[in-house]
């Protein structure tokens, strides 16, 4: 072998450069120098020169590509810095919510328990930190106290400070959280199982094209309308406030293909607002004048919300004369044929009480918050509403788009205000009635999702709240009740703990408690299948009625879990009666789906009685428009506290996880933490500029 100095000396290649701008540059290198002509001088000098120019070159384009990314970066956080200060500027935040009557600090414990554990987060995360840059490396299942102190010997108040913090997270704070992990695991398993015996029900419902049929029509000779079975039905509308979207559902129900000397239709006006009431009230006018059996009711002494209206409603002497009743929400639209598809089923079947419809939304595409919400309705009505109805004959009423049997509904004891879902306390007092409920899937009726986090929030505060209260106060009947133990079981374990309670419970718990705290006490595990392959399933299987929603799963999962903070909080306000439980605000609606109709509602002029002097639609078509943009005006984004606390909490327990290079729980940590801070920063849903 010759001799490194009879070597032939490696010159190296000429670097190409290309700089048209400082910011688009691009190099081509054909052969770079070897390391040994680097670290051995084994070059010429004039090689060593060039390829030292050539080094040079690429360590300062290399460097001038991470300053880019760098600074693209640092404009992002600077972007979201800009946006926080905005936010915190307009001085709106979740606090602005609370009602008059409640007492705040009822509702600030919950936040001060999250930002204890965000602080002492924070000092751990800074514990860590220095025990870890000092050399004491620890996995999670590989931490052995004894091993730990075998090896170990404190030398400075740190280390004696360290060792005592392990001593005491070994011996007394990781036995009680790993209890709580197990626990919670073994509710989620559960609530799992469920989920995937629901799915199985939908798809043998699906494989065996099961659906309810009605029974043929019959000649009905008094009716004077034709043929068929045409009862006395009574359509309600109850509205607040609803200025945006009270002609469109008017319109749609005085629509319908009923006998009109069979039908009568109750506009239930609850608005405090007097341009409301007047809107309303013309357009009731306009029906009544072109032919429409329908009638205006404002209460004037307004108590008990929605179920106070519909109990005042009943209350009307002429209603004894009908024999159905159908609800419709101020943003629904039902189609023409909806009494004709739905009525028919309580013929010769005096055991049903309820017919329930699904619903379809005009705004699904709206926005994000529309699309994930798309997914938990899609799956509402697809698996549980439509699996429930078919095997066990009862399921929550949805409140809006069914029909209910008035007998039945006398029978169970009316509509009471003892809670803030009506809809869920009449349903299962008439199943402890032994009334049989029926749900259609394949008729629909049209409606509106909330487009902002602000209204989705409230939405799904009280949907959560409510069936705690519930519980509470119809458990003793339930137990009381002549049904079969099966329905008692299924009322109790599954309809309201295992669906109403533990779903919020450990979602919460586990997620956004367990496995942040599990990052700084490494002796309590959370499996990764857990964090990650059971989650992902049912996710999975959540999204599977709607299909085209599949790109959108991720940000469903990220999502939910970021609800459950909303939802854990509306559980225990019902399930412990606190003062956010008992509040009720109406949903913000936009409108959408009433635009499309009024073209056709200024085609079609009503005919005038003598007499009858005819509204000025156009004024009162102006004075909506400028009270829209007035409210327009008004919205404001909100930051959202607890959501921001959380977001610190999980993004901070992502950066302990590096230390013990937890690969599924960073990842998982870091974009949860990222979905928080989006959602506290009120970027999710409708933007107000």
């Amino acid at each position: 072998m010759a001799p490194w100095w009879g070597k032939e000396s490696h010159r190296g290649t000429p670097v190409v450069v290309k700089m048209e701008n400082p910011n688009n540059w691009s190099m081509v290198e054909i052969e770079s120098p070897s390391e040994e002509d680097f670290l051995n001088g084994a070059v010429s000098k004039g090689g060593r020169n060039k390829n030292a120019k050539q080094l040079t070159w690429v360590i300062l384009l290399r460097a001038h590509k991470a300053a880019g990314c760098l600074a693209s970066i640092a404009a992002a956080y600077v972007s979201l810095a800009a946006i926080v200060r905005r936010r915190i500027a307009s001085g709106r935040t979740d606090s602005a919510d609370a009602a008059p009557a409640e007492n705040p600090k009822i509702k600030s414990r919950f936040y001060t328990t999250i930002k204890a554990v965000l602080g002492f987060s924070l000092l751990l995360l800074a514990f860590e930190l220095a025990a870890y840059l000092k050399g004491w490396h620890f996995g999670a299942p590989d931490l052995q106290l004894g091993r730990f102190y075998a090896g170990f010997t404190a030398r400075d108040v740190f280390g004696l400070l360290y060792s005592s913090w392990v001593r005491i997270r070994v011996g007394y704070i990781a036995p009680p959280l790993q209890f709580l992990t197990s626990a919670c695991i073994v509710l989620f398993i559960i609530q799992s199982v469920d989920r995937l015996i629901l799915c199985l029900g939908c798809f043998w419902i699906k494989l065996k094209n099961i659906k309810p049929v009605a029974k043929q029509d019959l000649v009905d000779a008094e009716s004077g309308d034709g043929d068929g079975y045409f009862p006395m039905v009574l359509v309600q509308i109850p509205m607040c406030n609803e200025k945006e979207v009270y002609q469109q559902s008017i319109a749609a129900v005085c629509e319908m293909e009923w006998p009109k000397g069979r039908m009568l239709i109750q506009v239930l006006d609850d608005s405090d607002d007097p341009t409301a009431q007047l809107l309303i009230k013309e357009e009731v006018r306009k029906w009544q004048q072109n032919g429409a059996n329908i009638v205006y009711r404002h209460r004037v002494i307004r108590e008990g919300y929605k179920a106070g209206n519909l109990k005042s409603a009943m209350s009307c002497s002429y209603v004894k004369d009908y024999e159905f009743v159908a609800i419709f929400d101020a943003d629904f639209q039902p189609n023409p044929d909806f009494l004709k598809r739905t009525v028919p089923h309580f013929q010769d079947n005096d055991e049903v009480g309820l017919v329930q419809a699904r619903w379809s939304f005009v705004n699904k595409d709206e926005n994000l918050l529309t699309r994930l919400q798309l997914i938990n309705l899609a799956f509402h009505f697809e698996v549980e509403q439509q699996v429930n109805g078919h095997f066990l004959n009862f399921f929550g009423f949805n409140g809006t788009a069914g029909v209910w049997r008035i007998k039945a509904l006398e029978e169970s004891g009316g509509w009471m205000e003892r809670t803030t879902v009506e809809d869920m306390d009449i349903a299962v007092r008439a199943h402890l009635h032994g009334w049989k409920f029926v749900f259609l899937n394949d008729v629909e009726c049209q409606c509106e999702l909330p487009e902002s986090y602000e209204a989705y929030r409230k939405q799904q505060h009280r949907w959560h709240s409510g069936p705690m209260q519930l519980f509470r106060l119809c458990l003793p009947a339930i137990i009381k009740s002549k049904i079969s133990v099966w329905k008692k079981a299924n009322m109790i374990f599954l309809f309201f703990l295992l669906r109403k309670l533990i779903l919020p419970f450990y979602s919460f718990t586990l997620f956004c408690i367990i496995l942040p705290m599990t990052m700084f006490v490494p002796e309590a595990t959370l499996p990764a299948w857990v964090v990650c392959y059971i989650p992902a399933t049912m996710s999975f299987l959540n999204i599977m009625p709607a299909p085209k929603s599949f790109p959108f799963i991720v940000p469903y999962l990220l999502f939910e879990n970021t609800m459950s903070v909303t939802k854990f909080n509306a559980m225990i306000s019902g399930l412990f009666q606190l003062g956010s439980a008992y509040e009720w605000v109406v949903t913000k609606k936009s409108g959408r789906s009433s635009e499309g109709d009024l073209l056709s509602l200024i085609e079609k002029p009503p005919t005038h009685q003598r007499g009858s002097s005819e509204p000025n639609l156009e004024e009162l078509r102006e004075e909506i428009n400028r009270q829209m943009k007035d409210s327009q005006k008004k919205k404001h984004n909100r930051i959202y506290t607890k959501e921001l606390a959380l977001a610190f909490l999980l993004l901070t327990a992502a950066a302990r996880s590096l230390l013990s290079a937890q690969g599924i729980h960073f990842y998982f940590l870091l974009f949860q933490g990222m979905s928080f801070l989006l959602v506290g920063l009120d970027l999710i849903g409708e933007q107000v500029q």
